[in-house]
Order: structure tokens, then sequence, then C-alpha cells
């Protein structure tokens, strides 16, 4: 099966270990072991005991039970354990779900900007038909529910999004997730939701599995969690019918994850608290940075308030996003995360969750001078 190139992995994996000023990661900032067991409470004594005494066999098939409750928790009492599949990372989350619920003769509707597996899997499975609506600066980016009703019908079998947005990190409320939701019931489709940046915010961010019975969500420790190095991500479905499925496209994938990758996870799960209140703090400063910078800058705009780690900026230079964001990174050593990688013109991701607000207002000054240097010969749009 030929499937598009992965704009963004393509992108970003050759150049985020080299560069100078990484604005690209997505990320909060990561932990080292010390640390996740420090910012947990975890006895180190019995912790590294129990690793002694770990079997180096394979793992749970269905992930290991103590993690699978820890997720579970991270909704509201709907959720249960039974309905959580762990698998290898958000990435194979999402491939997953679209294996197993698209087929010949079937269409998609995909919510974009969004990730690109989303659209790209489900184009590359003969006989699957994808529709696209694309939120924009009319709607301040939020879905337009009468737009995504015109999309479906009878043979509609999913509709896709991230949420909170990536790159936007836009963020729908509980109630757009329940009008989604409503759609999607009258024609009997799934809401698949890639939910990897869910959390960082004061109030409870609701999950599309908390408010449909045909809700699948897909996430990892990857971004709020800051463990992405533990590979852990898990699909949470609902719909039971949907497991042995899935759990045949993930014998496929990766058959099972480590036990010592679902212990870590299951730790700083256990404490999500601990993690979401020491990374909204770290992305709120970088946020707010961004904020101000924007607005210092007559060429930029952002494209709306963002709830995740990343927010989406817009210029008004006659460059194409790709060619910026690399002369940026060739001239200025500034790597950010080009529009193109979200089908988007003339814009690009900053990520600021690594926890160095310096290092960021270091980063924002060199794209300053880079923007300085288009105005200088002349690369304004004309409008």
């Amino acid at each position: 099966m030929k499937v598009a190139d992965f704009k963004v992995e393509l992108w970003l994996n050759p150049l985020d270990p080299v560069a100078k000023h990484n604005l690209g990661s997505s990320c909060c900032k990561p932990v080292t072991m010390k640390e996740m067991l420090e910012l947990t409470g975890t006895d180190k004594e019995e912790f590294y005991k129990n690793l002694d005494n770990m079997s180096l066999h394979y793992g749970y098939f269905m992930g290991m039970p103590r993690l699978k409750k820890a997720i579970a928790g991270l909704y509201t009492d709907v959720v249960t354990p039974e309905m959580v599949l762990c698998v290898h990372g958000g990435t194979g989350a999402n491939a997953i779900v679209c294996y197993e619920l698209c087929e010949e003769g079937d269409n998609v509707v995909s919510i974009l900007p969004n990730y690109q597996q989303f659209y790209s899997i489900p184009e590359a499975i003969p006989g699957v038909e994808v529709r696209i609506f694309t939120c924009n600066e009319e709607s301040n980016y939020a879905i337009d529910l009468d737009k995504i009703r015109e999309l479906v019908d009878e043979k509609t079998k999913m509709i896709n999004l991230a949420n909170p947005n990536n790159p936007t990190g836009y963020t729908l409320t509980k109630e757009e997730l329940e009008g989604l939701a409503e759609i999607a019931r009258s024609v009997g489709a799934y809401v698949v939701v890639d939910e990897i940046y869910r959390g960082l915010s004061d109030e409870y961010m609701y999950s599309i599995c908390d408010v449909y019975e045909k809700g699948i969500c897909t996430s990892s420790t990857s971004k709020v969690f800051s463990c992405a190095g533990t590979r852990v991500g898990w699909i949470v479905t609902r719909d039971l019918s949907l497991v042995p499925g899935m759990m045949n496209h993930r014998s496929y994938n990766s058959i099972c994850e480590g036990e010592f990758n679902e212990t870590v996870a299951a730790i700083a799960l256990e404490n999500k608290d601990v993690f979401y209140k020491r990374n909204a703090a770290i992305v709120n400063e970088g946020r707010e940075a961004v904020k101000a910078w924007v607005d210092s800058e007559p060429h930029l705009k952002l494209a709306c308030d963002s709830m995740s780690s990343t927010s989406f900026v817009y210029y008004d230079f006659d460059i194409p996003a790709d060619e910026f964001a690399k002369e940026m990174y060739d001239r200025r050593g500034v790597l950010v995360c080009h529009g193109e990688c979200f089908e988007e013109p003339k814009s690009f991701r900053i990520g600021y969750g690594f926890g160095d607000i310096n290092y960021l207002k270091a980063g924002l000054e060199q794209i300053s001078a880079f923007l300085r240097d288009l105005e200088n010969e002349g690369r304004i749009e004309k409008l």
C-alpha cells in the first residue's frame, strides 16, 4: 500500500537533534527517570527492586492492568479499563483505528488542520473516500457544525479531528463535542479524536468518549505527560465490538508493549495532576511570550487562542511555508514546523513546552531577525 509522505515527521526528525533554536517540538519538557520518580513521590528503592525481578518476556497483550486503570482515570466514570487498548505510541493508536474502521465503500470526514494520519491513511485504502472540512479564519478556527452535517451520509464511517487541535490549539467545548456527536449519531458514524494535547487547562477538558457512545479517542504519554520515550499510547472505545479487530491490527503492528515502559507510564498517569500542573505552568508562560511577540510583529498573526503546547502563526510574505521554514533554518538556525505539514499555506507552528523561557525568547528574536531580512529584500506579499 502506497501512503503519502508523512510531512511533519520528514521535516522535523532530521533537524530536531541539531537545530540551534528548536521551536519545532510540541512536547512538554521531558523528565528524566530520576525527576519522574521524585515528582510522583515514588519509592525509588522499591521501584528499582521491582525492576530486578521484572521479566523481559512479552508484556501484557491488552495492556498492563495497572496502566489501563490509570488511563481510564483520565476520563469521567463512563470510561472503564476494559474500554482501553494500550498500543505503541499515539501514531500507533491513530493508525490502528484507521485500519480497523475504513473499508471499501466508506467515506471519512476529516476536519483540518489535523494530524496527517487521519486523512492520508484512509486515502491510501482502496475504495475509501475522504471528505475534507477546513477550519479557517472566518470561524476563528471553530468547527462549523452545519457544514460538517452537509458532508456526512449513510456511508460515513467516521468523523476525525484533533482536540486540542494540532497545530492551532483550538479546543472544542463539551457542547461542541456533543454537537459533533449528534451529527455522527444521525448517520451511525464514529467520531475519532486525537486527544494527545488534552489536559493543559485549569478546568476538565471533556473527551469525545465522555459524551458519545461511538466516540473513540487516541492519546499517549508523549506530550502532556513528558514521557515520549516510553512510546506508550492508547485507544479508548466505548464500542467493545471494535476491540477484537483493533487487537488483530495491533498484533500485526507491535504485538504488545514492554512491561518496563508500561510501568513508567502507569506511574506518570497515576499522578496525572502533577504533570498537568507542572506542564500547564510551562506552556502558559511560553504561550504568553509568543502572544506578545506576535503582537509586536506587523507581518504575523495568530490563528486563534491555544490550549495546547503550540500556537499557529500566519505571515504575509510572498514565500511558500516550506521554503519560509527552510530559509529561516538555514539563515538563523531556527526550527519551526511549517504549515505545509498541515496543508496550510504561509504559516508555521511554534512549540513552547520545553520549559526554558530564555531559550524560547532567543529563538523568537532570531525569527524576528529573519523577518527583517525578508523586509529588506522586499518579499512582502503584494495585496
